[in-house]
């Protein structure tokens, strides 16, 4: 297969939310720096599993939608998430997918209508054989848009960005046949049911509630609002009085911390959580469910449960099995045939006689 240069994506129009991400950016939180990287880490790990990447390797995190054009060479990439609805040159195409996008061709996806009546799909992952190429800061290529660390500039993409990829023909062969491409999808093994039921480990800072407030906190129900972005969710459900005041010394945050301040609803902190805080954390959502609360829209039903460490990891170990079932899962679909793909193909079986 002929390429006539690098092979990467242009954006030709990007709503808010679409940024680079990889793994995160970690071992600098003691120096104030967030570590970022997916707010969905499984969906971002299944599409790069689904090309042979490395868990970490460099993605598209998209929010609102994103339309991106081939550029160079042929690119092969896999996408999944939420409940997307995704498009090469107008064509419709599965929610989860890989495929090799030529020279040329457009690509683009918005939140789909299934997301809206399910209050389900927040975010969407695209990733490219090999991974994004852009400029690692502080050994990561994650975009954290507070600190202007980065991706590109440190900031959202834009219409006209070139995001370069670090393909070559051994990935191109990897995903195609002689004959030609293999489209293929797969079924996502972390699809989030509504209503939401998170799994969360308590606190540590649950005794600066009463035992009568942190049922509350577990019976519920709390409702996602629209207060919600990389940095926290905001949920809205009963109040959760403080029994010793709502403020501490400030200790380090980890993703998943659920604060209650003073306006006593829970706090949810995300891929984007300041390195510190000084609000008693009541629980912490568990690694396993991170990304089923990140995929929640405004509206959502969520609560709480209580589970061990050992549960906890028992939870991250089945997802972790289940995300590398992706390679078996993965089946053809059909792609509109073009002029070109009929010229490879024999449409004519033997002879028929009109007159017999």
């Amino acid at each position: 297969m002929r390429t006539t240069g690098e092979p990467s994506l242009q954006v030709l129009a990007a709503l808010p939310g679409a940024t680079i991400q990889d793994g995160g950016r970690f071992g600098h939180q003691r120096h104030g720096v967030t570590p970022a990287g997916p707010m969905d880490w499984a969906a971002f790990q299944t599409a790069n599993l689904a090309l042979g990447n490395k868990p970490g390797a460099a993605a598209l995190e998209i929010g609102a939608g994103i339309e991106l054009a081939c550029l160079n060479a042929p690119l092969p990439l896999a996408f999944c998430g939420g409940a997307y609805e995704w498009r090469r040159d107008g064509h419709s195409l599965p929610s989860s997918a890989r495929l090799v996008l030529q020279p040329g061709e457009t690509l683009s996806c918005r939140p789909g209508p299934q997301a809206s009546r399910e209050f389900w799909g927040a975010w969407t992952y695209c990733a490219v054989a090999g991974g994004f190429a852009t400029p690692p800061v502080m050994g990561s290529r994650a975009t954290h848009t507070r600190s202007h660390l980065g991706g590109i500039d440190g900031r959202m993409l834009q219409k006209g960005d070139q995001l370069p990829a670090a393909s070559n023909d051994a990935a191109i062969l990897a995903v195609t046949r002689e004959e030609g491409e293999i489209d293929a999808t797969w079924l996502t093994p972390h699809r989030s049911p509504a209503p939401i039921n998170l799994r969360v480990i308590p606190g540590p800072q649950d005794d600066y509630f009463s035992r009568e407030m942190i049922e509350r906190f577990y019976a519920g129900p709390f409702r996602l609002t629209p207060v919600m972005d990389r940095m926290a969710y905001r949920l809205e459900g009963p109040k959760i009085v403080h029994a010793k005041g709502y403020n501490i010394v400030s200790d380090g945050i980890a993703e998943g911390a659920i604060q209650i301040a003073g306006d006593q609803q829970p706090l949810v902190l995300m891929a984007d959580h300041q390195p510190t805080g000084g609000y008693p954390k009541i629980a912490h959502v568990i690694r396993a469910d991170l990304g089923h609360l990140a995929q929640a829209r405004p509206g959502a039903s969520l609560r709480f449960t209580s589970v061990t460490l050992t549960e906890a990891r028992e939870a991250l170990f089945a997802l972790e099995a289940a995300i590398l079932t992706t390679p078996r899962s993965i089946r053809p679909f059909y792609r509109p045939p073009t002029t070109e793909s009929l010229s490879r193909v024999n449409l004519v079986d033997g002879v028929i006689d009109a007159l017999s």
